[in-house]
């Protein structure tokens, strides 16, 4: 079978072919311009929890050698300080809140390329710009011009060429929107602020250049990465008034201006946009090619690799097994749902958090409401950051009397607890995903002082090894000795990017197959089986 072709060798991209590797899938890495990557210190991104794990799970080694773990958030308002948070650095563990990873752009792309080099599934072509799309019952063809003029097959195709995608644009997908929602300078400059390791944001600074907003993240090195916040239009930004704005922040935060080294600026423009569709028979959108968004501290990127960890699996069901309509037009329904709530999150708090009146009773309304808020956006919490939930997904089994409640809600990523794995090695959960496998996870407690040798041939675990076996899918079995809020004996069914499908109270047999079937999109024909093709039906 032909494999996927990518469009686009960005981070989502790169993720994308990667993830589908992972899963034993070939992909074409068309790369419009392979020097096109600048170094560029204050260009950088900030990875939530999930979409860390992702990138390393992945392969990708620069987030442990160039990006860093914030230790703590501080918020402040004027001259006081509104909150204080410490950020753990693994899994959370007693409600506190793992940090973000932040990470000069280039670098987590050197990391992704140099992870893709190695993969023998993936093949980058660069000097690619595709100018023809053309689609049939059986794939997709592409042809890329000079200086690379070649007419490429695939399977499926997936764009991820960015905010002026030419897939959307020869698929004919509008792309309306919000333009210049918000508008920032940067500066990326070594020094030392009194706040070492601590990201910091600071509304109303009281100082003359300080504007509306200030926010200070660090990077390794001693290199922190400076955002003012602009008004919309007008003010221009020139080198000098940047660097007034650099020397009236630091002696702000310092007391007086202390030694610092400029390495980078810019002005960049957010915008809010959401194309219409995300699926076009065997084509599909992902990243900014499919959205923007950016705004009160939300992050584009972070929505770009859960789109390509979302479709991965997929199109490895489709690829191996064939798929129905249900299970590929259901990346649309999931993703672009989950982001459109992120957007009108974002576009519901701007009045409010900008002073534009607004939608003023959704949010409380002293300062330190506001600030929860921002601090949401900024450490991947509320519904301005936190991980989706699929709970109205089209893959959910229906409700049936064998589920129980667990801490966990149907749809919403599993908690990364420590599991045992099938050679008896203890790992987080987080590590088995995206291998191509659903996980069926058997909550034992006790198990941790048992040799495995003997757990594995007692109580429940033989009739469950032999369900899972007998499964239409690829799965794992795995133990858990505790899981929030699951008595012993519930078994959970965890699909290949993380999120719960269903939690059963003991083996259900007949209960596991059908929420299987319900997640991967109904059962499989033969006729699906032998050509693949249902889904352009």
């Amino acid at each position: 079978m032909d494999p996927v072709i990518v469009v686009g060798a960005g981070p989502v991209g790169l993720v994308l072919s990667l993830a589908l590797a992972a899963q034993g899938v070939p992909s074409v890495l068309l790369d419009e311009d392979p020097e096109r990557e600048e170094i560029r210190p204050a260009r950088t991104v900030v990875l939530r929890e999930d979409t860390a794990d992702l990138v390393e799970r992945l392969g990708c080694k620069s987030l442990q050698d160039e990006g860093l773990r914030w230790s703590g958030w501080r918020s402040l308002r004027r001259g006081q300080v509104m909150r204080q948070l410490a950020l753990g650095t693994g899994s959370p563990d007693g409600g506190m809140p793992v940090a973000p990873v932040h990470v000069p752009q280039h670098a987590l792309v050197r990391g992704l390329r140099d992870a893709v080099a190695a993969h023998e599934l993936v093949r980058t072509a660069g000097a690619s710009r595709i100018d023809t799309l053309e689609q049939d019952r059986d794939g997709v063809t592409v042809h890329t011009r000079e200086p690379g003029s070649t007419w490429w097959r695939g399977s499926y195709l997936v764009g991820c060429d960015g905010a002026r995608s030419t897939v959307r644009k020869l698929l004919e997908i509008r792309f309306p929107g919000r333009t210049a929602v918000e508008r920032q300078a940067v500066a990326a400059l070594r020094t030392e602020l009194p706040w070492p390791g601590e990201a910091v944001l600071h509304r109303s600074p009281p100082w003359r250049t300080g504007g509306a907003e200030v926010t200070a993240r660090p990077l390794p090195d001693g290199v922190w990465r400076l955002d003012w916040l602009l008004p919309p239009r007008g003010e221009l930004v020139t080198p000098d008034a940047l660097v007034t704005r650099v020397r009236d922040t630091l002696a702000g935060w310092c007391g007086e201006t202390p030694p610092y080294e400029l390495l980078d600026t810019g002005v960049h423009t957010l915008h809010h946009r959401l194309a219409l569709r995300w699926r076009v028979k065997r084509a599909f959108l992902a990243g900014d090619a499919a959205h923007l968004l950016g705004a009160l501290g939300t992050q584009g990127l972070d929505e770009g690799l859960r789109d390509a960890e979302n479709l991965a699996w997929k199109l490895a069901v489709a690829w191996h097994q064939g798929a129905s309509d249900a299970l590929l037009d259901s990346y649309q329904s999931e993703r672009r749902a989950a982001v459109a709530a992120r957007l009108r999150a974002a576009d519901q708090s701007l009045p409010i958090l900008r002073g534009g009146g607004g939608l003023r009773t959704l949010v409380p309304g002293s300062a330190r409401g506001h600030d929860t808020l921002l601090t949401d956006g900024h450490l991947g919490c509320g519904p301005l950051g936190a991980p989706p939930s699929y709970s109205h997904s089209p893959l959910a089994p229906p409700r049936a009397e064998a589920h129980v409640p667990v801490g966990t809600p149907p749809g919403a990523p599993v908690a990364d607890v420590r599991v045992t794995a099938p050679d008896g090695t203890r790992v987080r959960l987080r590590e088995r995903l995206g291998q191509g496998r659903f996980l069926v996870v058997l909550v034992a407690p006790g198990t941790g002082v048992w040799d495995r040798r003997h757990w594995m041939r007692a109580g429940v675990m033989p009739r469950l090894v032999e369900t899972v076996d007998g499964l239409p899918v690829p799965a794992e079995v795995l133990v858990a000795e505790e899981y929030p809020a699951a008595s012993a004996h519930t078994v959970l069914l965890v699909r290949p990017d993380g999120h719960l499908v269903a939690a059963f109270g003991g083996v259900r047999p007949a209960e596991l197959l059908a929420a299987v079937d319900a997640a991967r999109g109904g059962p499989l024909t033969p006729s699906v089986r032998s050509d693949r093709t249902a889904d352009i039906n």
